[in-house]
């Protein structure tokens, strides 16, 4: 065929030819003749293996009038809006990868070029880079008696998700094949199996494959937990993304079982032991080859043993101090704070709010050659080699207080103390700090002030509290909008964001903007999140709202003219600058009183 020529009919059918590719964008404006001309001389009359939207994705076209490059993922929305189809990025989060073999096997899909990813009670949603390409879709609507429903979606993404969820598939049936993965933890059995010698066959190929894809998946997805849950009928995977839940994956227990003795195994953990919650840690790599430290707890529930693991990604976990939110203003009041020679540095907030990441990252630009960090930890979260970090022990006697004592004949300079519980560990830090080291801690309190109650409460002198305290960073977590969807809104005003932060006042122009949903960000219309500050530093007036009793409204006062900004001040200011979102903000922080 002269590579100038069309095909001989005079609509396409069958598979798509590059030809009329190359004539619709033509027509409809999309490239220039000259374009076209080039790229037609370019591939020449020499057939290729490849998909005519991944050669023509490649061949670096321009949108005409704008100079934009016209990728696969904008020649595959063009198209399907040139076919009447409905056009779909492939979220893998959304796929029924559990069901994908039931519809169609995976040497038919790859002929086809289609991967079925919904499967309702009525109908399936089937993807396809070949619009024109439909008379295999009575033979799957017969053989499932469902109507199919075509959605065009990118060749390279089904080429990849095709192989990914069918040999998902194939591992998940694997495993249910082996004989050791039958067996059902349940809260009836749960105490007779942990007394037998009887051991779930972790290292299986099947499972082996469902956990290596497990992990990488989880990267993949920007997961910063994994959940294994167990039910009575078919157990669950779940991923928290952006602070959200997600359900991933559904398994039958026996393969959940399994997969999670296989984990246990990694982890050096007690794979017999189900009857108490065990820790471990694993170190792996991302697909970048970077290396990733997981956190692993287990804990008996009424249907067999749960594991969550929690990720640590060193490029997440630990940032630059602008990395980590901090505006102009609380960035140089902590700066400040963390470079004292002595003194008890506080981080509060609930758990999940990003206390560990704030810790870590300023410890690490403290950990310089010059200077001797040691931490005691409930459990170690992220192994750092700039850190001297020792781990709690209960059973060997070694809590919190007594790993202070031990740390403080080894000469430090900052010493970390995973959390205050008790008074014996507040009397132990407020020693260190009366020695002359920097010592910093976490408590579980709403706002900053409040620590300084915590602190009372458990039994502290006020006079030690003001002697040695120098400042609290109370925190929390918002998600962000995506930055490839997010609309102005003309909703919320400068008077709305006045109203909600009342009595205090905010400087500059607001420009707030609003959720709308995109294939980046999964339709939530959010993508990461930042944190907020309210940072409280102890000067020689706050001290005296502190002795000879504490008077936490007149230290809330005194905190205020220092230049503290309350929790809800500094997240109207991220509204104020289009980084979230007011609802968000309000769902996040406390009231101040």
């Amino acid at each position: 065929m002269n590579p100038n020529d069309l095909p001989q009919q005079s609509t396409p059918t069958g598979k798509l030819d590059w030809r009329w590719l190359l004539k619709w964008l033509r027509d409809d404006q999309i490239i220039s003749a000259e374009d076209a001309e080039r790229t037609k001389k370019r591939f020449g009359a020499a057939d290729s293996a490849q998909h005519p939207l991944v050669r023509l994705g490649a061949a670096s076209l321009t949108r005409k009038g704008t100079g934009k490059p016209l990728d696969i993922e904008a020649l595959t929305e063009w198209l399907a809006g040139r076919c009447g189809m409905p056009y779909l990025r492939i979220d893998p989060l959304k796929v029924d990868v559990g069901r994908v073999a039931e519809v169609m096997s995976i040497s038919y899909a790859e002929r086809r070029r289609a991967l079925p990813l919904q499967v309702g009670a009525h109908d399936i949603t089937v993807a396809t880079c070949e619009p024109f390409d439909t008379a295999w879709v009575g033979e799957i609507e017969s053989h499932t008696r469902k109507t199919l429903k075509l959605v065009l979606a990118s060749p390279l993404e089904l080429q990849r998700y095709t192989t990914e969820f069918y040999t998902l598939s194939r591992s998940v049936r694997a495993a249910i094949k082996s004989g050791e993965t039958s067996a059902i933890a349940s809260f009836e059995q749960l105490v007779e199996l942990g007394r037998s010698n009887r051991q779930l066959d972790a290292n299986d190929q099947g499972v082996v494959q469902v956990v290596d894809w497990l992990w990488q998946y989880a990267f993949d997805q920007r997961a910063s937990d994994i959940h294994l849950e167990p039910r009575r009928e078919l157990s669950a995977i779940r991923f928290r993304i952006d602070g959200v839940m997600h359900t991933v994956y559904q398994l039958p227990p026996g393969v959940m079982n399994a997969m999670i003795a296989r984990i246990k195994l990694l982890g050096r953990m007690d794979v017999v032991e189900k009857r108490r919650p065990l820790d471990g840690r694993i170190k792996t790599r991302n697909p970048d080859g970077d290396e990733v430290e997981m956190r692993l707890s287990t804990l008996p529930t009424a249907f067999g043993e749960k594991m969550v693991m929690r990720i640590f990604d060193p490029d997440t976990t630990v940032k630059p101090l602008e990395g980590l939110g901090f505006g102009a203003h609380d960035a140089k009041r902590w700066e400040s704070l963390v470079t004292k020679p002595h003194g008890i540095i506080l981080v509060t907030g609930p758990t999940g709010s990003g206390k560990t990441t704030t810790l870590y990252s300023t410890l690490r630009r403290l950990a310089t050659d010059e200077v001797n960090v040691c931490t005691i930890e409930d459990p170690i979260e992220m192994i750092q080699p700039a850190f001297n970090q020792t781990q709690v022990q209960p059973v060997l006697e070694l809590g919190f207080a007594e790993g202070l004592r031990a740390l403080m004949r080894q000469d430090p300079d900052i010493i970390m103390v995973g959390e205050i519980r008790d008074l014996e560990t507040a009397e132990m830090a407020i020693q260190a700090a009366l020695t002359g080291h920097l010592v910093f801690s976490t408590l579980h309190t709403n706002d900053a002030v409040s620590a300084v109650t915590r602190l009372t409460d458990l039994g502290v002198p006020p006079y030690l509290i003001g002697a040695t305290l120098i400042g609290v960073l109370a925190q929390r977590l918002v998600r962000t909008l995506c930055t490839s969807c997010k609309q102005a809104d003309e909703s919320t005003t400068a008077e709305t964001l006045a109203e909600v932060v009342k009595p205090w006042r905010m400087s500059g122009s607001v420009r707030p903007y609003k959720p709308v949903g995109c294939l980046e960000c999964r339709m939530t219309g959010y993508r990461g999140r930042a944190g907020l500050y309210e940072l409280l530093t102890v000067s020689d007036a706050a001290r005296q709202a502190m002795h000879p009793t504490l008077d936490a409204a007149k230290l809330r006062q005194q905190a205020l003219q220092d230049g503290l900004r309350p929790l809800r001040l500094a997240g109207a200011m991220k509204v104020a600058e289009g980084v979230t979102t007011l609802d968000e903000v309000m769902s996040a922080t406390p009231v101040w009183e």
